[in-house]
């Protein structure tokens, strides 16, 4: 069950996600000596809340590996780059520098760069795929990463039977091509957390945090997400809560 975090406003949502953030990593660097924390982080409203919030924080920067949980596949210098974005704000207003970011190799096909991509995870991750915390965004259609509603990744096993990192060619926003984590690893993860703030997310979220729909028998992939031995959380704010029963 998703443990849900009301606040009054933005500023208290990035305050709490900012915060949530900060315990995880003092867990994780806490295991030992050589650990690291190992961070997925996903585009939109979430990078702006952790470019505003992250500044504050205390935290050993120096052992943070940060990777994305989807990227599109394009130039760092598109406005739709995730890692563009993040290049640009959080590398600006913290102590972390490019090395400690996984970067997708935008030039590769998509099979080759999601390819490229797991091998790079487990490189930092382990065998065991150790997976802190993930932050993740929800669309309008109940899409996360780059899992979209009745699409076949949704179906990809676990793995070693699985893949970690997936390619899509067929988005259906744009840009079509991307790369993503999947589903079983998405829910491998210690901790998965969503962040969402204002009266236009209420109805997304009150789909995706009540009861199912029984006329619509497909699931939505961000109320797929539900960490099998890990933690999951909602920080919201009065405005996009204002549809939850709670």
């Amino acid at each position: 069950m998703a443990n849900i975090i009301v606040k009054s406003d933005e500023k208290e949502v990035v305050s709490a996600l900012c915060s949530l953030v900060e315990g995880k990593a003092r867990a994780a660097l806490s295991e030992n000596p050589t650990s690291t924390f190992n961070l997925g982080l996903s585009g939109g409203s979430l990078s702006k809340f952790l470019c505003a919030g992250l500044p504050k924080i205390e935290t050993d920067w120096t052992r943070w590996r940060l990777f994305f949980c989807d990227e599109r596949l394009v130039p760092a210098d598109d406005p739709d780059s995730t890692w563009g974005v993040y290049k640009s704000g959080l590398l600006e207003v913290t102590p972390l520098t490019a090395e400690q970011f996984l970067i997708v190799d935008t030039n590769l096909s998509p099979p080759d760069a999601a390819a490229d991509y797991q091998s790079k995870l487990t490189a930092i991750a382990g065998p065991q795929l150790k997976l802190d915390l993930l932050l993740l965004g929800a669309g309008p259609d109940g899409h996360t990463c780059s899992l979209f509603p009745n699409h076949p990744l949704l179906s990809e096993l676990a793995p070693p039977e699985g893949r970690i990192v997936a390619d899509i060619t067929d988005s259906p926003k744009p840009p079509s091509e991307r790369v993503t984590l999947t589903l079983p690893v998405v829910n491998s993860a210690l901790c998965c957390v969503f962040a969402a703030v204002g009266a236009s997310k209420a109805g997304m979220v009150a789909q995706l945090l009540g009861e199912k729909d029984p006329d619509n028998p497909e699931d939505l992939p961000a109320r797929m997400v539900k960490p099998k031995n890990g933690e999951l959380y909602w920080i919201l704010d009065t405005s996009a809560a204002k549809d939850l029963t709670l």
